[in-house]
């Protein structure tokens, strides 16, 4: 059977023979998907403000709109990262720099208001899963109670640190033995 990801090996790599189920937890599925968003939104805003701002009725406000795509952008890179609890938490806290600039814009003169409402819901909907996902992918801690495993005894080598010393002085012996 043929997989796509053989390819990218080398002759001495392992063949791929079939697939399997993800390893990925759901909770981490969902931390990519929202940092690839994130990554998206963030590439509109920083090279497209114009493009938003007319959409919203908000012309004037690129420079903050550029901004919000840096800080999209960052909190994305950040949710893909193995830190990214912290990049889900900016994320959150960003949603939250959206609304308040949205709710800014909702001005009895701006012709486009139902846009701003439209954007705010989906600013509040973004903003229950990005929380969603920054409480599933908080660090885990163990309870206060739980037993801390010592391993005062183990060196690290599976037979034995006298068994490395050994192999050591035969290997020693026979260097010493070849000159």
């Amino acid at each position: 059977m043929f997989h796509f990801s053989n390819i990218v090996r080398t002759r001495g790599d392992p063949k791929l023979v079939a697939g399997g189920p993800s390893l990925k937890r759901p909770e981490d599925q969902l931390a990519r998907a929202l940092g690839w968003f994130s990554i998206g939104l963030g590439v509109v805003e920083l090279f497209a403000p114009r493009r938003v701002t007319e959409t919203l009725g908000m012309e004037g406000h690129e420079t903050l709109v550029r901004a919000f795509g840096v800080r999209e952008i960052m909190a994305g890179i950040t949710s893909l990262s193995v830190e990214k609890n912290a990049g889900l938490w900016a994320r959150v806290g960003g949603d939250g720099l959206d609304a308040a600039a949205l709710l800014s814009g909702l001005t009895p003169d701006n012709p486009k208001k139902g846009n701003i409402v439209l954007a705010l819901l989906m600013v509040g909907g973004i903003a229950m899963l990005d929380y969603r996902a920054a409480q599933d992918t908080r660090p885990r801690r163990p309870t206060r109670d739980a037993r801390r495993k010592l391993y005062p005894n183990r060196s690290g080598f599976p037979k034995g640190i006298e068994s490395v010393r050994t192999a050591a002085k035969q290997i020693a012996a026979h260097a010493a033995g070849r000159t």
